[in-house]
């Protein structure tokens, strides 16, 4: 069971971190040349439509848009009985020699970015390798960075972030929730 402890972001400001990072994207890539975005699923898809949708409204040029499923190259697979399906991965252009900007919702272990980039790497060799995420909640147990950060929120053990996007919860916000023990009578 989860409780709310607080409202880290609300829909404005998630709409502002997106809009942040998409100019950030643009900025420390000189532009658009060569660029493309990659969604994990399931919520890094909706963080990378709307990165690509700012960077649109700012350049004026559409750029390519995948996504990325990982479910067999997570080191966790083979333990989750009842864990997801396998979706489908749509790359639908050509990855080498291109900057890729991998976007995810929350960073956290870095176990799922490492399993984004063997996924990754069994479609091509792209030039260039970037990370964005929405939320950066620490305690990393890869060597995993990103190169644009939307929040960090910090945890304490026990707690997680929960975000919720309006393409799939029908609102754009963004919780700290602690776990709470199930008191058993």
């Amino acid at each position: 069971m989860e409780k709310i402890k607080s409202r880290i972001m609300k829909k404005a400001d998630i709409r502002r971190t997106i809009a942040r990072l998409a100019y950030e994207i643009v900025e420390r890539n000189h532009g658009i040349e060569k660029l493309c975005v990659l969604g994990i699923r399931t919520r890094g898809v909706y963080v990378a439509r709307r990165i690509a949708q700012v960077i649109k409204d700012i350049e004026g040029v559409e750029i390519p848009v995948g996504v990325l499923d990982i479910t067999l190259y997570r080191d966790d697979y083979r333990m989750k009985k009842d864990g997801p399906g396998v979706q489908v991965t749509d790359i639908p252009f050509d990855l080498d020699g291109k900057t890729i900007v991998l976007a995810d919702d929350v960073l956290y272990t870095g176990r799922t970015i490492r399993a984004a980039l063997d996924a990754l790497m069994d479609f091509g060799r792209p030039g260039r390798i970037q990370l964005a995420v929405l939320v950066d909640r620490g305690h990393r147990e890869l060597p995993i960075k990103a190169d644009f950060v939307g929040k960090n929120i910090p945890t304490a053990p026990g707690q997680n972030v929960k975000v919720f996007l309006n393409e799939l919860d029908d609102k754009d916000e963004v919780f700290l929730v602690e776990e709470i023990a199930e008191s058993g009578e």
